[in-house]
């Protein structure tokens, strides 16, 4: 006997094909340092570059120049700690450089340390210059983690006035004296750099050859006019800081070092390694390996097993 089935009577059974879900590619990462002069910016991009594999991009818009290593206070070989540095002592010190400039340069930097699988740090004072560089095209390819360093500005004015004493001993007199030009243009080039207009009339007075004391009252004046300027530089840097925290979409890992510009020595150095440093490399840690973390009531805890440590406020 033949059995037939009509194929319109079969049923057949249902193909379910999944859609391709496509993902963006992971963004790169890169880790931005902010802060006011003073504040342990160059020391903590050190810290952490030491810790991971990684490279630093200077953002500060004085050091950029040839020349005034002092003045500026260009992190020396030997703070370096075999890190290497870009955009660190690059431009003509006649030249303007702009922010422009530096967005251009700084996109090339990166691209270049990614190339070797580093992670770029980048840091400094002159907040246009970071703001030229994250953008919103900016963000769509890169990640970025924000850490903030902060101090409270009286404790941060004393130690920026011994710092310019310091400065001062180390030859900073001297290193100004070879850019002195009797018609220097302050408005362009590393001349904007803080040290060098303060000193020019000491400078017009010493080569007329002024009086022991009238030399002696001029560099006084200069001097408090260093540290005075300073300050208020500082104070304009924070109040740029808390704009792009308020009207950008930052978030910013604020690191509190009030408590170790109040100490001296060894316990300076430890409260820089528990309060900053250690803080610093969780939160870097959770951004670049993307570990998971608890962030709950102020405190990291790495799953990892790392200890657990106060994490610094997000601003």
């Amino acid at each position: 006997m033949k059995i037939s089935f009509s194929a319109s009577n079969q049923i057949l059974p249902s193909l379910h094909i999944p859609q391709l879900i496509r993902r963006a590619p992971p963004k790169e990462k890169v880790v931005v340092v902010l802060g006011v002069t003073g504040a342990g910016k160059s020391r903590l991009s050190i810290d952490l570059a030491t810790r991971f594999s990684a490279e630093i991009i200077n953002s500060d818009k004085m050091q950029v120049y040839q020349g005034l290593e002092i003045t500026t206070n260009k992190i020396t070989d030997e703070e370096r700690r075999g890190v290497p540095h870009h955009l660190l002592g690059v431009a003509d010190p006649e030249s303007d450089f702009t922010a422009a400039d530096f967005r251009a340069m700084a996109l090339i930097s990166l691209r270049s340390i990614h190339s070797r699988r580093q992670l770029p740090i980048v840091v400094g004072g002159s907040n246009s210059f970071v703001e030229a560089l994250v953008d919103s095209s900016f963000q769509s390819r890169y990640d970025c983690c924000f850490l903030w360093v902060d101090a409270a500005m009286p404790v941060l004015h004393s130690f920026v006035s011994d710092r310019v004493d310091r400065m001062v001993e180390r030859g900073m007199i001297e290193e100004i004296r070879a850019f002195f030009r009797p018609n220097a243009d302050y408005s362009r080039g590393i001349r904007r750099a803080i040290g060098v207009p303060e000193l020019d009339q000491y400078f017009r007075i010493e080569s007329e050859c002024g009086g022991e004391e009238a030399r002696a009252r001029a560099l006084a004046a200069a001097i408090d006019a260093i540290k005075m300027n300073t300050s208020r530089l500082a104070c304009r840097q924070l109040e740029k800081i808390r704009r792009l925290r308020n009207t950008r979409d930052w978030r910013m890992h604020r690191l509190d070092a009030t408590e170790v510009f109040r100490k001296r020595g060894g316990e300076a150095e430890a409260a820089w390694d528990s309060v900053v440093a250690e803080t610093a490399e969780l939160i870097v840690s959770r951004f670049y390996y993307d570990s998971e973390a608890d962030v709950y009531g102020g405190v990291v805890a790495m799953r990892s097993g790392a200890r657990p440590m106060m994490a610094a406020t997000a601003s």
